[in-house]
């Protein structure tokens, strides 16, 4: 886990940290300009609570570093297109309510402010937004440890189940070939079934044409029962 002085001393993890700008108004609410994006160096200062010198000093020797995470020096005309903007979302009576810069005007985010907060010594609350940072760094590892633990332990219950189903694929496979013995057998009474009932069928035309000849016979017999009662 890195500790303070690491993440002072290094850039790759300070880069790391740069998406946990929430932790800044856990620490202390960040008064914005009027746009609600951008702050100025004494907005900045008096967040840290330090001189606007030493964020200036600070600002100097990190320049790209800053730069990369959204701090920008407006001159010339971005100046004044952005004085004219924050004069429009003032709040105050006129002009005069917003200051502004002669020459040239550094400007900051969230994103920028975190940045600093990962390079400024020695004053109390970059040190409580280290923290912070630190803290859910410590919570997040260990989040991800106990997902670890519970990721081998299904792992091991799953190598139990391959186990299992090892043994059991012997007797599965005796199964599946008794279960295609009776299939068999079952088609060989189906066959015989079969059989049967057409046996069954020429018994019954049988039966039929033995029914036809004996009802003819009992005629026969009877119209012989009559001739002879009239010769008598």
């Amino acid at each position: 886990m890195p500790t303070e002085v690491a993440l002072l001393e290094s850039r790759a993890l300070r880069v790391e940290q740069m998406e946990r700008v929430d932790v800044l108004d856990k620490v202390k609410s960040l008064v914005m300009l009027p746009d609600g994006i951008r702050l100025r160096t004494e907005d900045v200062a008096r967040y840290f609570e330090v001189s606007t010198v030493a964020v200036r000093r600070l600002t100097d020797r990190h320049q790209d570093e800053l730069m990369e995470n959204g701090m920008q020096v407006l001159r010339g005309a971005d100046l004044r297109s952005f004085h004219s903007d924050m004069m429009s979302l003032w709040a105050g009576e006129g002009p005069e309510s917003y200051p502004q810069a002669v020459t040239q005007l550094r400007v900051y985010t969230r994103r920028t402010v975190l940045n600093v907060a990962m390079l400024l010594r020695d004053s109390d609350i970059p040190r409580c937004v280290r923290t912070y940072l630190l803290d859910a760094e410590q919570d997040l590892r260990a989040g991800y440890a106990s997902l670890e633990h519970r990721v081998t332990r299904v792992e091991s219950c799953l190598a139990g189940v391959g186990t299992a189903l090892q043994e059991l694929g012997p007797v599965l496979n005796r199964m599946s070939h008794r279960l295609d013995s009776l299939d068999r057998r079952l088609d060989v009474t189906h066959q015989v079934v079969g059989a049967m009932s057409v046996r069954l069928g020429h018994m019954s035309e049988d039966i039929i044409r033995i029914d036809g000849r004996m009802d003819d016979l009992a005629r026969k017999l009877k119209d012989l029962s009559r001739r002879n009662n009239k010769q008598r």
